[in-house]
């Protein structure tokens, strides 16, 4: 997605494990994508979106309830 869509973009990483979701998230993000991950209030494991927070991956970090809304006013 960042290689052949850059700022024409939006990444949303949700609740989960591990990093290469986050790590594929900043990648978006260094191509100009927007980006959003869920807030611990809201994630079942907040252990990926933590670790996209770390790297600097995220524009938006948001509970559930407000990703939707972000994603269609980015688009």
């Amino acid at each position: 997605m960042a290689k052949y869509a850059g700022s024409n973009a939006a990444g949303i990483l949700m609740t989960g494990l591990g990093h290469d979701g986050a790590e594929g998230l900043l990648e978006m993000r260094k191509a100009g994508a927007k980006t959003i991950a869920e807030d611990d209030s809201t994630c079942i494991v907040y252990g990926m979106p933590r670790v996209a927070v770390e790297l600097d991956a995220v524009d938006h970090l948001l509970p559930l309830e407000k990703i939707a809304g972000k994603a269609i006013s980015l688009l």
